[in-house]
């Protein structure tokens, strides 16, 4: 599967959460609170793996902080696909460069 499949299916459960916010608050949330809750599973996932948690409980909340980005990343109307690709060439260009100091 593609990341767009697994975006589609995110942005899916996204409209069921818009629904549930809605009838629980009068409105969905602001992406400033999509972020803050990427920024809770993030949190999550640390406390997690600091207490050597489950692989069941880590790969759940490592589910979850996907979810947010491709959440995340069709709110901003970010091709992910592109996008991912450009910066692991570039992050890999950075580090190949670092890696050749390190050479005798």
């Amino acid at each position: 599967m593609d990341i767009k499949h697994y975006q589609k299916r995110a942005l899916e459960i996204r409209e069921k959460y818009k629904r549930l916010e809605i009838n629980q608050n009068g409105k969905e949330w602001t992406t400033r609170e999509l972020i803050n809750g990427f920024l809770e599973d993030v949190k999550e996932l640390i406390l997690l793996s600091e207490n050597n948690s489950s692989e069941d409980k880590i790969s759940h909340e490592i589910s979850d902080c996907l979810w947010s980005v491709l959440v995340l990343a069709d709110k901003f109307d970010i091709d992910l696909d592109n996008t991912f690709m450009d910066n692991m060439n570039k992050l890999e260009e950075k580090i190949d460069n670092k890696l050749k100091s390190y050479k005798d």
